[in-house]
């Protein structure tokens, strides 16, 4: 029996409480959110930044970085810019978070176009290799593979060097 002033708690609160001790007793209620808490605890998705727009797939192995440290996405940002894209247009996944393989990406992003920094195409499962700067056609996907984005930022000689390779194989894959 309660006594008057005390509290009513709700039995979603109840499996909380007595997380080792509760017994249940076919009580569907109280079950089904015990399994639903199961289900919320499942694994995170792999997330993506950018809209996708243009089913433009950037792949990056950043590990001090969500995504992309401020100075690369600045950077990747001016690039896009040349080649009259912008973030809204593309999808950045950070390897480093989540590994796919190439299927996988395939399926959850449907690139038109993939750019690989600093990432081996054997990384993504892919049955071949690409050299740095070379666009290869490939399952209904322009691929390009280069060096790590660090590589080309600053203007240093090698730096410069870097980004002209960069701008080439840009200007071939998207026809600029």
């Amino acid at each position: 029996m309660t006594e008057p002033n005390s509290p009513i708690l709700p039995d979603f609160v109840l499996p909380d409480l007595y997380k080792n001790h509760l017994v249940i007793v076919n009580e569907p209620s109280v079950a089904n959110k015990i399994e639903k808490k199961k289900v919320d605890s499942a694994p995170k998705e792999p997330e993506f930044l950018g809209n996708n727009q243009k089913k433009i797939t950037i792949l990056v192995a950043e590990k001090e970085a969500v995504f992309l440290n401020d100075h690369a996405l600045q950077f990747l940002s001016a690039i896009l810019t040349a080649c009259k894209l912008n973030l809204g247009d593309v999808a950045i996944v950070n390897l480093s978070t989540h590994q796919l393989s190439y299927t996988e990406i395939k399926e959850w992003l449907t690139p038109k176009y993939m750019i690989l920094f600093d990432i081996e195409a054997s990384a993504i499962q892919m049955p071949f290799r690409l050299p740095f700067y070379q666009v290869q056609a490939y399952d209904q996907c322009s691929i390009l593979c280069a060096p790590p984005l660090h590589t080309m930022m600053g203007d240093t000689r090698e730096a410069k060097l870097e980004k002209s390779k960069l701008w080439l194989s840009l200007k071939n894959m998207f026809n600029l």
